[in-house]
């Protein structure tokens, strides 16, 4: 079905490597196009825990799981859940063991820029054409002429979005848009914490932590280098980050609103905002319809959030991404189907199916973290498990 075939993927985040890996395994002739100017570029976001039906089950069969035990973090699963004063209420440090893969509950935690290179380093030399700013495409003949910002043009027979959550590789698949959640998330990153936010490196003692207060959160984790990913999270309408004439370049205005905003919210949490680098991210979250549908394409496709952004509340994004990508690699090499139409509509149903669980865990976790009950709740839940 992919012999003799030129694939196209358009986006190098995790899901999109990982097919590529997957299919040349299989022998395909793949390339990735990234906008990212070089493999060196600077991957932001916090850490990724990874699941074993899903994240590490796309690895293993990708040849890959040893390289992951190799490379992730020991240890930054562990969580401590506070209340708004900075109080730990409940603490698993101490008490998780510390590998034991295979186990359905064991969600081992690694820096994205490190998942990253892992899965560049199993691509056959010059899969990755960098620098490549995807613009559109058009039909030529069977397949697809891409049109990119800084480069020529290149053809392809198929061609796979893997291009997240603004992809302009959907509205050739699709019109439905995602749906804003009703939450808004501000990203901070703190490099050099120990030095840098001393207090809070020793709270986080290389873990993640959670804490609620007056329906609002803050949701940090380790990174990799000695940095610090943080979100605070907050329910706001969908055009917050334009309306509310924040500067989020200057690092003064910001805590100023923290303070106004998380009345209640203990001192200690100021050193976040003191120590982290400028500009602040604002970042409201989306999730798509659970009853999205399209007619499949013989020749285009797409996964990851390109196809089903949802929510980071369930830890199942990055998930979903690689199961698509095995699914979706799965259903192209194998004999099951008489055309590539029928192989991608078989996955784009499995797909979509799957997602939407996902998704509405994710909506429902998102509204019990921002609740006047959130920490309770949340309390109970770690507290039962």
């Amino acid at each position: 079905m992919i012999k003799n075939k030129k694939i196209a993927i358009v986006g190098g985040g995790p899901g999109g490597l990982t097919l590529a890996r997957l299919l040349q395994q299989k022998g395909a002739d793949v390339k990735v196009y990234e906008r990212d100017l070089d493999r060196n570029a600077r991957v932001q976001g916090s850490p990724l825990d990874l699941h074993e039906e899903s994240g590490l089950k796309a690895l293993n069969e990708a040849g890959l799981l040893q390289e992951f035990k190799d490379n992730y973090m020991p240890g930054a699963e562990r969580k401590k859940i506070l209340n708004e004063r900075g109080e730990v209420l409940f603490s698993d440090h101490g008490i998780k063991s510390e590998e034991n893969f295979g186990d359905e509950h064991f969600r081992p935690e690694i820096d994205r820029g490190v998942l990253r290179k892992l899965l560049l380093d199993s691509l056959k030399p010059e899969t990755l054409e960098w620098n490549s700013h995807f613009l559109t495409m058009e039909n030529q003949g069977e397949g697809w002429l891409l049109h990119f910002k800084n480069k020529a043009s290149v053809y392809a027979d198929m061609v796979i979005g893997a291009d997240g959550a603004n992809s302009r590789i959907r509205p050739f698949i699709t019109d439905i848009r995602p749906v804003y959640s009703g939450i808004t998330m501000l990203e901070g990153n703190i490099y050099n914490a120990i030095q840098s936010a001393p207090q809070i490196s020793n709270l986080l003692n290389g873990g993640k932590i959670m804490a609620f207060g007056n329906s609002k959160d803050i949701l940090m984790g380790q990174k990799a280098n000695g940095e610090i990913g943080f979100y605070v999270s907050f329910k706001a309408e969908e055009g917050w980050a334009e309306t509310s004439g924040l500067n989020f370049s200057n690092r003064e205005a910001v805590l100023y609103w923290f303070i106004k905003e998380f009345p209640g919210w203990g001192e200690n949490w100021y050193e976040l905002f003191r120590s982290a680098e400028m500009p602040f991210i604002p970042r409201p979250i989306y999730c798509m319809p659970s009853d999205q549908t399209w007619d499949t394409l013989p020749n285009l496709t797409m996964l990851g959030d390109a196809a089903h952004v949802m929510p980071p509340f369930a830890g199942e994004g990055v998930n979903m991404a690689m199961l698509d990508a095995l699914e979706l690699s799965e259903a192209l090499v194998g004999n099951n189907f008489g055309s590539s139409q029928e192989a991608l509509s078989m996955y784009e149903r499995n797909m979509r199916k799957r997602a939407a669980l996902a998704a509405r865990e994710s909506l429902e976790n998102g509204e019990r973290m921002h609740s006047a009950t959130a920490l309770q709740t949340m309390l109970d839940f770690f507290v039962s498990h």
